[in-house]
């Protein structure tokens, strides 16, 4: 699990570090730099999938900007031309570090990593060593040990790098997306706007899908949720507006010979429901990953009981996960006396510089007995403007 990451010079971040927990909710205002934070981490990520083009950035759910609007710029500070970030993934007895140090390649735009140029270098003379052993067939014996050696270098370099962090993304559902109109990040099995939850479903086991199932009362018309694998359901005209998706729903108020539609013409609450549950469920979505404005098209009451629910199914199933909120709402749902649940407050300095603050209950606070909605809504949080 990842337990601490820094950034610097990233965005409005010019210097910060926070430790994470299992579930990470941050809150702040508009622009404070909540984003960024989930985005730093999509950068190290997308360094050590050596997927730093602009499309690699993108499939990772970042907002990709020039490079010098991608370094932080203030007002009285020189420009550095590198970016900084690195996390610390705590595996089982042992934590391990893991680095990028990167600058822009003005010639294609895009990044990369100036990280360790000495162990680059040694790479590279070994491996030219290598090439040309044919040419100095005395010392045969030397070069089959250096090649043991690179493959040494190699081999701890990449499992050092943990499968997690290569597998991070940020999710920002958009309701097309989960309706099956628009596929653009191509994210198997879950895009990063929502895409594919209908095939995520159809793949689903039976105790999988029983497990879901158990959720349904979020939704009070929900009787059933139906997965057309066979595509059959097009004929019945379901689909008018011509949306790929093969996800339906039954509503129990409604007589049984017309009580069947698809996602296209689903609320959106029950689609942005579905995809959180089945993301914190599945073996085949990532083991950490970031959601970015959760409360979207959801009811403040149902966002306080699905984030409770959440944390409850990342314990279960090895998630972590970053999320963003402006809806005081899910703050309610949130244990904090559990450390592996963490409320971060993000700001910006007089400077402009993000920072973030956890904000901690005491021990003895029982949860039940605080309403932490009202407590960030009457400014004791912080998180909210002083200007208005």
């Amino acid at each position: 699990m990842l337990s601490n990451l820094h950034v610097q010079n990233f965005k409005s971040i010019l210097s910060d570090t926070i430790h994470l927990g299992q579930i990470n909710v941050f809150i702040g205002e508009n622009g404070a730099g909540k984003s960024n934070l989930l985005e730093a981490l999509a950068l190290i990520s997308a360094d050590k999938q050596e997927r730093l083009d602009i499309e690699g950035l993108y499939s990772k759910g970042m907002r990709v900007a020039k490079p010098i609007l991608t370094l932080s710029s203030f007002h009285e500070q020189k420009q550095k031309q590198h970016i900084e970030i690195s996390v610390e993934i705590h595996k089982k007895n042992s934590r391990i570090a893991i680095n990028s140090v990167l600058e822009n390649d003005k010639t294609t735009d895009s990044w990369k990593n100036i990280e360790n140029p000495k162990k680059k270098q040694i790479i590279t003379k070994i491996e030219f060593l290598l090439k040309h052993r044919h040419e100095n067939a005395k010392e045969e014996s030397m070069l089959a040990e250096l090649e043991l050696f690179l493959e040494g270098l190699k081999q701890d370099e990449n499992e050092a790098i943990d499968q997690s962090l290569k597998e991070y993304l940020i999710y920002n559902l958009e309701t097309k997306a989960l309706r099956g109109f628009s596929a653009e990040s191509k994210k198997t099995p879950l895009g990063i706007n929502g895409e594919g939850l209908d095939i995520l479903l159809a793949n689903f086991t039976e105790s999988e899908f029983e497990q879901l199932k158990q959720y349904t009362y979020f939704i009070n018309w929900l009787d059933d949720i139906v997965v057309d694998k066979e595509g059959s359901m097009k004929f019945y005209n379901l689909n008018p507006n011509k949306s790929t998706s093969k996800l339906y729903f039954k509503d129990k108020f409604m007589m049984r010979h017309a009580n069947i539609f698809s996602a296209e013409n689903a609320n959106e609450g029950v689609l942005h429901i579905l995809f959180y549950l089945v993301l914190f469920m599945s073996k085949k979505t990532p083991e950490l990953f970031a959601i970015d404005n959760i409360e979207s098209h959801l009811n403040p009451h149902l966002c306080r009981a699905l984030i409770t629910v959440i944390c409850t199914l990342a314990q279960k199933n090895n998630k972590q996960a970053l999320i963003t909120t402006h809806n005081p709402a899910i703050l309610d749902g949130l244990n904090l006396n559990d450390d592996n649940i963490r409320l971060f407050e993000v700001y910006r300095t007089d400077e402009g510089h993000t920072k973030t603050r956890r904000i901690q209950l005491n021990p003895d606070t029982k949860p039940e007995k605080i309403k932490l909605s009202e407590l960030w809504m009457r400014g004791y949080l912080g998180a909210i403007s002083d200007k208005f």
